[in-house]
């Protein structure tokens, strides 16, 4: 998972802090917006609410993208594709590509439902990301519990 040394970079960055801070927010919007999206297919009203939950919840995936860069420099010194954490990136760079492909068929100008249909399709590809950092996160935090409990008491 990580060297000593990162662990070290990990605690020492104010960017994790941020991401422990915005993740959860992140994951109470997707909640919100998934079932405001959800609603509004299967029952056509509400679409207005539903794009603005959708709004909130690109700017809130580009906020953890460009703070998790930060983070990524400050643990591992690349800001972004770091060998370390390549899948997590991979992930991320998948899911903020398909949350951004509802600018892109706004653009073409796809119908309510078609452009509806695209966020779920981005929200999937969230959750699966979501679900690879939190079983990273459980790893870690199992590692860093293990150094603790190997490091000599005095």
């Amino acid at each position: 998972m990580y060297t000593p040394e990162q662990i070290e970079r990990r605690e020492r960055s104010p960017w994790t802090r941020v991401q422990f801070i915005l993740a959860p927010i992140q994951f109470l919007f997707f909640i919100i917006s998934f079932a405001l999206v959800i609603r509004y297919l299967m029952t056509g009203e509400g679409y207005l609410i539903a794009t603005i939950s959708v709004w909130i919840k690109i700017a809130l995936i580009w906020a953890l993208t460009i703070t998790g860069m930060f983070w990524e420099h400050d643990v591992f010194g690349h800001y972004f594709m770091a060998p370390q954490f390549f899948w997590e990136d991979l992930g991320n760079l998948i899911a903020i590509l398909t949350h951004n492909a509802y600018f892109v068929v706004i653009w073409m100008g796809a119908d309510e439902r078609t452009i509806m249909w695209v966020m779920v399709g981005a929200y999937v590809t969230y959750l699966l990301n979501a679900a690879q950092f939190i079983v990273r996160g459980v790893k870690s935090a199992r590692q860093r519990r293990a150094l603790r409990a190997a490091e000599p008491t005095i």
